[in-house]
């Protein structure tokens, strides 16, 4: 629709943008029907939806969110919140994963994501006032190491909020969706072990975080049903970035020398794992059998490709915004743990 019309000395004249007043008299129906359909379409017949929305594509509305606001004593956003640094946010592929879905799921609902990085004490401070202060209506938590400042924070403000991942250390309501990490690290193993490798070790993820936590513990529980004494020297500590895999990949090498298989607690890790396999002149997976964890972009990148456990990062991020526009409207906080699926691919 063009907003240009000449006047009457002939001059082009710019049009003013359509109101909801506009809306209203187009579809035939009232303006506050038109408002309930632009909050969500509560108590509204069908008809009337349509009618609405028809209009809204006709005349090329926009909703005016400052005026919106002032009616519903809501900012109209939410926040993405990636407690990491902004260097770990471009290096590993799911945070860009997750946020692309988050983005694309609130679409759904007409509202737009704010991206937010507060990795650092600094970062926090400057954010936390701008979220006390509701400029957005709840926060997506991405990244939730033990003892997170962030939680508690958002707790004292009363900003509805929802982790991806289970926080550790925090007692009480606290709403997140997570992957079930310890089940799927227990694919990997018991796989391992069915394909006859017998010598597994593992990169584990940190041990603040729950991914770090449980993987390991997955880990540790099928190395016991296959009967093999757990060791420490069997396994190393990353921090889920590749140049970790590759220094921890090093040290187990050195450690254990005859390993045959080693279970990756992410795909960005196990990137540096295979590098320094084949630096050491061994073959994947003849020598050694690698499996990750993610399935990102990362995993049909390498050569071979990675057998991997693969999160559902869309359903992750689907659940996390129906979760939070839930509390939103003022329903508690609920909690769901995700099933992960076991992809083969050459590295084993």
């Amino acid at each position: 629709m063009t907003n240009i019309a000449p006047d009457k000395s002939g001059r082009a004249r710019s049009k003013r943008p359509p109101t909801i007043h506009d809306v209203a008299a187009h579809a035939g129906v009232s303006r506050g029907t038109v408002s309930r359909v632009l909050q969500g379409g509560r108590n509204v017949s069908p008809a009337a939806q349509e009618a609405v929305n028809a209009a809204i594509r006709k005349l090329d509305y926009v909703v005016n969110r400052a005026a919106r606001s002032l009616v519903t004593q809501r900012a109209g956003s939410i926040a993405f919140v990636l407690s990491e640094t902004q260097d770990v946010f471009f290096e590993d592929p799911n945070f860009t994963t997750l946020l692309r879905s988050c983005t694309a799921a609130l679409a759904d609902h007409d509202i737009p994501l704010v991206l937010i990085t507060a990795g650092t004490e600094a970062e926090r401070r400057r954010i936390s006032p701008y979220l006390s202060a509701h400029h957005v209506d709840g926060v997506l938590l991405f990244s939730s190491h033990r003892g997170n400042p962030l939680i508690e924070h958002l707790q004292r403000a009363a900003v509805p909020f929802v982790c991806c991942g289970k926080p550790l250390g925090r007692h009480g309501a606290v709403s997140y969706v997570a992957a079930d990490d310890r089940e799927g690290a227990r694919t990997m193993v018991r796989y391992l072990f069915e394909s006859g490798r017998k010598r597994i070790a593992t990169i584990a993820g940190p041990q603040d975080t729950p991914g770090g936590l449980e993987r390991l513990l997955g880990y540790r529980e099928m190395l016991a049903e296959h009967g093999v004494r757990f060791a420490k020297r069997m396994v190393a500590i990353g921090d889920y970035s590749r140049a970790s895999g590759e220094a921890c990949m090093r040290q187990l090498l050195t450690q254990v020398p005859d390993l045959d298989a080693v279970f990756v607690a992410s795909d960005l890790m196990a990137d540096g794992a295979m590098s320094a396999i084949e630096r050491a002149g061994l073959r994947i997976p003849a020598d050694i059998a690698v499996g990750g964890f993610d399935d990102s972009p990362v995993a049909t990148a390498l050569d071979p490709q990675l057998t991997t456990i693969r999160q559902p990062w869309d359903r992750i991020s689907e659940t996390m915004v129906r979760q939070l526009l839930a509390q939103i409207e003022g329903e508690g906080s609920a909690t769901v743990i995700l099933p992960t699926e076991l992809v083969v691919r050459a590295s084993t």
